[in-house]
């Protein structure tokens, strides 16, 4: 009951206005070269969230701060492609877009997107997401996309736009906001790991925030791809249970196979570049 009830307050926390934490302030140390990225970053996510939200970010950073093996250009990418994530495209995010092009009329005002359900769902506050995302699981709903109409035509398309958009403030509520920020987090420890165990791979484990973009099923999709090489590839390298001297360009080669709803063919991929590694006789277990 404890816990329900904190559920409810942070939410009514969360709807009661705008954020009013102190602008974002990046971590003392961070290499001029990354300045730029980083500033990029903190601008796009206050407008993305707001100051607390942006803070997040260089929090974040702030691990990678004098970190032996990142340099200045992979630091720049890890600034970039951070951003970019913790920006992920939803429902409420092309409404807060739509909203600020300029007004037009016919078929121009109108962006039709399609989103499964399960996506538009998981964006609301996970005391109303989840019972809903529960029900359309059972009924066998929540693979089906539904098309979303976002037009700044007119006062009632507006305030549509606005509606949806509103939604922001309660963002770091949603179901989708805890599967991004556990996302993010793997994503980052595997950095991590990879700066560690093999340096040379960093770059490639960087890189592979690439692969998860925009929403719907490409989104789906992407996702899936990338848990596949992270656990068929670079965490058994880690843990030492599999040997490849080049794991950055077993990554690489992974990374661009074709996408397909099971992920036959990259599975069939990282197979094949298992059979050709070396298997250690004594596998180490890693975190």
């Amino acid at each position: 009951m404890p816990g329900f009830i904190n559920v409810i307050r942070n939410t009514l926390t969360e709807l009661a206005g705008p954020d009013q934490s102190a602008p974002a302030v990046l971590p003392a140390g961070l290499p001029e070269a990354v300045l730029p990225v980083a500033n990029a970053g903190v601008a796009l996510l206050t407008d993305y969230q707001g100051a607390a939200y942006a803070q997040l970010y260089c929090d974040r950073l702030r691990r990678f701060v004098g970190r032996r093996g990142v340099d200045d250009a992979l630091f720049g990418e890890i600034a970039r492609l951070l951003a970019e994530r913790m920006a992920y495209h939803d429902a409420i995010r092309i409404a807060q877009l739509k909203l600020r092009e300029p007004p037009r009329h016919g078929r121009a005002a109108v962006d039709v997107r399609r989103f499964r359900c399960d996506e538009l769902l998981s964006a609301l506050p996970a005391i109303v997401g989840e019972p809903l995302l529960w029900a359309v699981e059972r009924i066998g709903c929540s693979h089906r996309t539904v098309p979303i109409r976002f037009s700044n035509a007119g006062w009632w398309s507006l305030l549509r736009l606005r509606g949806e958009a509103s939604l922001r403030r309660s963002r770091r509520l949603s179901v989708r906001y805890a599967t991004e920020r556990v996302w993010v987090g793997r994503w980052l420890h595997m950095i991590d790991r990879a700066l560690t165990r093999q340096p040379d791979a960093a770059g490639a484990v960087v890189q592979t925030a690439s692969m998860i973009e925009g929403y719907g099923t490409g989104y789906r999709h992407g996702v899936a791809a990338w848990h596949q090489i992270i656990d068929g590839l670079a965490k058994p390298v880690f843990d030492g249970g599999l040997l490849l001297p080049d794991l950055a360009a077993a990554i690489t080669q992974a990374s661009h196979a074709p996408r397909d709803p099971k992920g036959d063919e990259l599975r069939k991929i990282i197979a094949e570049i298992r059979a050709g590694a070396l298997l250690p006789s004594s596998p180490v277990e890693g975190g």
